[in-house]
């Protein structure tokens, strides 16, 4: 006798974003460092 587990979709959405930037609220300190440090080489 052969037991299968079966587990979740593999067509399921993934549990955190694709990107960080999705994780960072438009009004987060984080964007003013962002657009000092950006245009710096």
């Amino acid at each position: 006798m052969s037991h299968h587990i079966k587990v979740h979709s593999r067509h399921q959405s993934t549990l955190f974003p694709e990107a960080i930037d999705d994780f960072v609220t438009e009004d987060n300190p984080i964007r003013v460092i962002d657009m000092f440090v950006g245009p710096l080489d």
